[in-house]
Formats: C-alpha cells, sequence, structure tokens
C-alpha cells in the first residue's frame, strides 16, 4: 500500500505521497473553436447520462438552433462539461467524446496536455460529478453554474502516467462489467413491467374464466369480451366530482405522480402552487383521478390513479366517483389498461390537447357482474402485489450496483485503493 499525505482536498482527505495535486490549468487547455460555415462537415453530438452520443440534426427535441454555425468543435478524446443550472443534480455533467463534432457552445471543452491521460481525468471529473462537487461550487445566481476559469482553478489529482494507464484501464474493464450488470437488470424490470401490464389487459377485457363463451365488444381495441358482460358510458356508472375546498376545510394535499396518488406538504413551496387552495376539488377514498392535460407534450405519464385516502386535489384533474355499488378499483384497472394503450390521446382537442369530462363521459367501458368485478380485483391486486415486489427488489440492486461504481471510481482516482499488478 502506498505512503499517504493530505491532499488538501477537504471532500477526497488523504491521497498516495508521491501524487500531485494541481490546478486544472496546469494540464488541460480550454479551446472554443466555433464552427461557423463548416458545421455542415460535422456531425452533432451531446453529452448525455450515458456520456457522449451522436445526435442527429433534425432531432427536434428540447431547444433547437436556427443553425449550428454557432456551435463549437469538439475532437476526439476531448473532455466536455455542462456547468451552468448545476442545482439540477440529475442532469449530466461531464464525459470524454469518443468522436469528433458538434457540441453547444453552452459547453466547455479542455484538451489534455503536459502528461495526463484523458481516460484517467474522465473518471475523475465524472467522481467529482457522483459526488455533486460542481453542483456545491456553483455561484448563487439563478441558474448556479462554472465558467471554463472557474474550472480551470480547480484542483486535480495527477498520478505518474503510468499509473494513470492502470486506473483507467481498470475503471474501463471492472465498470463496464457492472454497467452490463446494470443494463440487464433494467430490462428484466422491463419485462416484469410488461408482464404485470399484460396480466392487467388480459384479466379485465376477458376475465378469469378462459373457457367462458365471447362476443365481439363493438370496440375496435378491445376486440372480444365475455359473452354476458356488458357495454355502458362512463357516465351511466361515474359522476364528476365537484366539491371545492372552500375556506381549506381540507389541508391533505394530494397529487398524481406515475400512476399514483401521492401527498404533498402544502405548506411547502414546491412547484407551482397556487395563492390557496380553496377551487381544489375534495376527494375521498376509491375516488379514480384522471389528469387528460397537456396530452400532445407528455405520452410518458400514467393519468389514471385510484386514491387510497381523502384529500385535495387540482380542479385541473378529473375525479371520477361511482353512481352506484361498482368495483371502483376494476375500473381503475379497466383505464389504467386505456390509458396504457394510449387511447386517451386520440381523444384530446384544443391548444393544450386535454380532456374534460364532457368528452369523458361518453367513453365507453365494459360492465362485467359485480362478483366478476370483484374477483378481477383480488386476482389483480394479489399478482401486482408479487410482481411490484420482484421490481421493488430489482430497483434496490440498481441503487447498489450504482453506488458501487460510483465507490469503486472513488477509491481507485484518489488512491485509496491500488491497482494491484497481475
Amino acid at each position: 500500500m502506498y505512503e499517504m499525505k493530505e491532499s488538501g482536498i477537504k471532500w477526497i482527505g488523504q491521497i498516495p505521497k508521491h501524487w500531485e495535486v494541481a490546478k486544472i490549468k496546469k494540464y488541460f487547455i480550454n479551446k472554443k473553436q466555433i464552427a461557423g460555415i463548416k458545421s455542415s462537415s460535422y456531425e452533432r453530438l451531446a453529452l448525455t447520462l450515458h456520456g457522449v452520443i451522436k445526435r442527429s440534426k433534425e432531432d427536434s427535441e428540447g431547444l433547437q438552433p436556427t443553425d449550428f454555425n454557432t456551435y463549437q468543435i469538439i475532437k476526439k478524446d476531448d473532455l466536455i462539461f455542462k456547468l451552468i443550472d448545476l442545482q439540477n443534480i440529475s442532469t449530466s455533467r461531464v464525459g470524454l467524446s469518443p468522436y469528433t463534432g458538434l457540441v453547444s457552445p453552452a459547453y466547455i471543452r479542455l484538451e489534455c496536455c503536459n502528461n495526463i491521460s484523458p481516460y484517467y481525468s474522465k473518471y475523475f471529473f465524472l467522481m467529482m460529478w457522483y459526488n455533486h462537487i460542481f453542483n456545491q461550487l456553483g455561484d448563487s445566481g439563478v441558474r448556479s453554474s462554472l465558467g471554463a476559469s472557474d474550472l480551470m482553478n480547480l484542483l486535480i489529482i495527477i498520478p505518474p502516467l503510468d499509473e494513470q494507464k492502470k486506473i483507467a484501464d481498470f475503471l474501463d474493464k471492472k465498470v463496464s462489467e457492472i454497467e452490463n450488470l446494470i443494463d440487464d437488470t433494467k430490462k428484466l424490470i422491463e419485462k416484469y413491467r410488461e408482464y404485470k401490464q399484460s396480466i392487467i389487459t388480459e384479466t379485465v377485457t376477458k376475465g378469469l374464466n378462459s373457457n367462458v363463451e365471447m362476443k365481439e365488444s363493438g370496440i375496435e381495441w378491445i376486440g372480444q369480451i365475455p359473452k354476458h358482460w356488458k357495454i355502458k358510458l362512463v357516465k351511466e356508472l361515474f359522476y364528476n366530482v365537484n366539491n371545492k375546498n372552500i375556506g381549506v376545510k381540507e389541508k391533505n394535499l394530494l397529487s398524481l405522480s406515475y400512476g399514483k396518488i401521492i401527498q404533498k406538504d402544502i405548506y411547502k413551496n414546491d412547484g407551482l402552487v397556487p395563492a390557496n387552495f380553496n377551487n381544489y376539488n375534495i376527494i375521498k377514498y376509491d375516488d379514480i383521478v384522471l389528469r387528460l392535460t397537456d396530452l400532445q407534450n407528455d405520452k410518458k405519464s400514467l393519468r389514471v390513479g385510484h386514491v387510497r385516502e381523502k384529500g385535495i386535489i387540482t380542479s385541473a384533474y378529473i375525479t371520477l366517483r361511482p353512481i352506484s355499488n361498482y368495483s371502483t378499483r376494476y375500473y381503475y384497472f379497466l383505464l389504467h389498461f386505456y390509458d396504457i394503450c394510449k387511447y386517451f390521446y386520440g381523444l384530446g382537442s384544443g391548444v393544450r390537447q386535454s380532456l374534460s369530462f364532457e368528452e369523458v363521459k361518453k367513453i365507453l367501458v365494459l360492465f362485467p357482474p359485480l362478483n366478476e368485478q370483484e374477483e378481477i380485483v383480488k386476482y389483480l391486486d394479489d399478482k401486482c402485489s408479487q410482481i411490484d415486489n420482484i421490481i421493488e427488489e430489482k430497483q434496490l440492486l440498481l441503487e447498489k450496483l450504482e453506488a458501487y461504481k460510483k465507490s469503486l471510481i472513488y477509491e481507485y482516482v484518489t488512491g485509496k485503493k491500488q491497482v494491484e499488478n497481475e
């Protein structure tokens, strides 16, 4: 093991005695080469959570330039940094480019010189990002950013060049193994989610008895249903809740998030909040909430939730309450099926492509006998709970793998652990 010394960097602590601590500007050159009329000769690149990737110039997602003449040229093995909007800890901050191409002029470009390996440097700067160091160094402005001069004056740890290569080679191998496990786990989670959706779809439209006689539902995208089931309009089964929270009688603030009704702190100024909550709807256990606004901009969110406690929710949502003794839980599963089939998106209108209850009440829904509704709900609750538990275990594994990857990089680029000679 190496003899250690204090690095003088609080968040790093001790490093091997023979390693150097220096400002970034000693080992890197900051350049900005604007492409101008040469932009057509280069591919477009982007910094993502998965590193620097190629991106089509025709890709219209996000803010787009009128042309790419203002973009800057980066070369293979350049490091690029996105050090704006630092309060956002979930975005990418650093990447080593495997390509020559164009990137946003907002990025900071560093070119290695003076016995510094770009591959070791990549891991050192990734370690800074993982530990939120850039975020802690940002100015106090609204967007909280670091400029090129700020970056160049930060400290970096420099092992001898041969050790840099060993560390980079070792981490390339180990990180690749961990990321392969992460990818495999993510694919497995997606398969379980697809399996869960298939069970919901099959059960809410076909029932539990595979031997029952079937008939055409008359709903093209549902197909056949059990012969004894009926078809009804939403308005025959549910009414729209319009119970304003006048005088703020209720303070249990609820919201629909990823298909689940969650609690929020009514006293916390988090996101868009009203001056008061008088116009919020009072909802209760067993209601169904639909968020059917902004349909053209967001085709990923889950828009149906089942309320499990009394509270208040924005009146921009539609809240359905049963007229009679139906299983609301069955209709939650059925409307969830409509949601994942993207049925609602074909019904929207207006600038924001939203649906009102006047449109929702005309939607056709299935109507099994009440005892079958209850049997379906019991079956789906049991099956979905089993699958959700497996997904939760896999999600915990993902978190452990990500933490292990970050810990491994930190330990080796700070010299806490040494690459053993093979």
